[in-house]
């Protein structure tokens, strides 16, 4: 039987963004104000030259493109083809050379096992189908030793209030119905499926935005968003 590890009405949502990824104005107005931030995150904890990374859901290549200009072999994976193809066009203008390829995390492990200095997916997993699923899969293509960094939104009315409610119906920064509350995660469950998939859990920090000057920053709030890493053993 042939199990699908993605969800077709959520790469729908993000094909019909995909012209915009490299706006800064546009549709993905958010994730270009907290890219340097999730790059610096990463490049605190992992030296980048040289490194091995895969991008899990690299939608339009911002971080997998991000991390390259930083000297790290850069595979960057995602199911969406128009996605991948501002990606692709965006390397070849920028000169930041970044593999991509149209698959999943679940598909790629098969053939990935233990190849990756870190796998990345951040503001992915609050899309997928199965969380523990995907975070195993990731899992299983870091080398002993290795990280994995994730980021994504807590499941409480906070959330549904600034991430729902404010970025997609007020402030407008958000196409109508790009989440659903439902599958936004609760960092128990994060940590759940990191210890299932065999990983340790090593820092948590909440995403804050401020209304006032306009920034965001790292904070201990992880009411609304929040990102990690977690180590595999070695």
């Amino acid at each position: 039987m042939h199990v699908q590890h993605y969800d077709d009405s959520e790469i729908a949502k993000f094909e019909a963004m995909a012209e915009e990824w490299w706006d800064p104005n546009g549709k993905f107005r958010p994730l270009h104000r907290i890219n340097p931030l999730r790059l610096d995150y990463i490049a605190r904890q992992i030296p980048m030259q040289g490194a091995k990374l895969l991008d899990v859901g690299c939608g339009g290549g911002l971080l997998a493109e991000g991390m390259a200009a930083r000297g790290a072999m850069v595979t960057g994976i995602d199911r969406s083809p128009k996605a991948l193809g501002v990606a692709r066009l965006h390397s070849e203008q920028s000169g930041v050379q970044v593999q991509y390829e149209e698959n999943d995390a679940e598909t790629w492990a098969l053939l990935h096992a233990e190849s990756y200095d870190a796998v990345t997916c951040l503001e992915v997993l609050e899309h997928v189908p199965d969380v523990p699923r995907t975070v195993a899969a990731c899992a299983a293509m870091i080398k002993p030793g290795g990280l994995f960094f994730f980021a994504t939104l807590n499941r409480t009315p906070v959330a549904y209030l600034k991430a729902i409610l404010g970025a997609e119906y007020v402030l407008g920064w958000l196409p109508k119905g790009t989440h659903e509350y439902a599958k936004f995660i609760k960092p128990s469950e994060m940590n759940s499926a990191l210890r299932d998939a065999g990983l340790e859990i090593r820092d948590l920090r909440g995403m804050s935005y401020a209304m006032l000057s306009d920034q965001f920053s790292l904070s201990d709030d992880l009411s609304v968003n929040y990102l990690g890493f977690a180590v595999k053993p070695a």
